[in-house]
């Protein structure tokens, strides 16, 4: 199973996703883009798992000044995925939220 099987029913055959090392960016035709957000996860680990705490502007307030427990990273480098689980979270989070704004 990809990383896009799980995601294929948030999507809508009027929806596009960039996926930058800095910044997504979700676009719904007819509205222009609707979500500009940096691509940052934080995550809460505990006993090696992980919880997702925040995405977007949120976790990007938290890279380089979270405990130890806490992690903020970028699943993007240099335009290409790096941490795939990572990126999935983001993806489906970014999603949800453009969802609830429309409803």
């Amino acid at each position: 199973m990809s990383i896009f099987d799980n995601l294929r029913g948030l999507f809508s055959s009027d929806m596009a996703i960039d996926l930058g090392t800095a910044n997504t960016l979700i676009y719904v035709k007819g509205k222009g883009v609707v979500l500009s957000e940096p691509s940052v996860v934080a995550y809460h680990i505990k006993d090696g798992v992980k919880k997702v705490l925040a995405v977007g502007e949120d976790a990007k307030l938290m890279l380089g000044r979270t405990p130890g427990s806490i992690e903020a990273i970028r699943p993007m480098r240099e335009g290409v995925i790096a941490d795939f689980d990572t990126a999935e979270e983001m993806i489906k989070h970014f999603i949800r939220k453009v969802h609830k704004r429309s409803t």
